[in-house]
């Protein structure tokens, strides 16, 4: 029987120069959420930083991992993986924050399962766990003009920073991307999807 921890993973790329970036939005929120939840994170096994603690918001309260995988995004499932293996957590009980370019800077989107969209961490994800039952807390960037070539703009863009517009938009945005992770949580999948998703 599976444990009745959840996992949070905010996905990424560490290291400096990747800090501030569109891809980044799933550290940034986990930071979010760190701060709030009062968590601190230390290495686990080389592949993510990783915090446990637990959230009391009405009714029983909830177990959690926090974590930030240190593999880079394209291996996010590997640091999922090794957590989800070594304390037994059942994928229904995860929930990946991550960017998207087919959402405009802004919206939110919470959904389980489904298409990865092209997004590189939560493909590795899917393979690791060999399932995509887990819950997605999808934080929209908006995409680069699709013209010339495609992949280049992808990357410059998912790597890029933001405008001054969207900077003093991020504190409520991140927030707003870490109600809905709680909400998942103590409310389940379902209204935070109705809560989020028309926004």
């Amino acid at each position: 029987m599976s444990s009745d921890f959840w996992l949070i993973a905010g996905l990424g790329n560490p290291g400096s120069r990747y800090e501030g970036t569109r891809h980044n939005m799933g550290f940034m929120c986990a930071d979010i959420l760190a701060e709030r939840w009062n968590v601190s994170l230390s290495d686990h096994k080389g592949l993510a930083l990783l915090g446990k603690g637990v959230m009391r918001l009405s009714g029983a309260p909830l177990k959690f991992f926090l974590t930030k995988p240190l593999t880079f995004m394209n291996d996010s499932g590997n640091a999922v993986a090794s957590i989800c293996s070594y304390y037994d957590i059942a994928p229904e009980h995860v929930i990946a924050i991550h960017d998207d370019m087919d959402l405009e800077f802004g919206r939110i989107k919470v959904k389980a399962g489904g298409s990865a969209g092209g997004h590189n961490g939560i493909k590795s994800i899917d393979r690791s766990l060999g399932t995509n039952a887990y819950s997605r807390v999808r934080l929209g960037v908006g995409h680069a003009a699709r013209q010339g070539d495609a992949h280049a703009k992808t990357v410059n863009w998912v790597l890029g920073g933001f405008s001054a517009s969207q900077k003093s938009q991020l504190g409520n945005f991140l927030g707003d991307g870490a109600d809905a992770v709680e909400t998942i949580m103590n409310e389940g999948l379902g209204q935070a999807q109705e809560k989020f998703n028309g926004r």
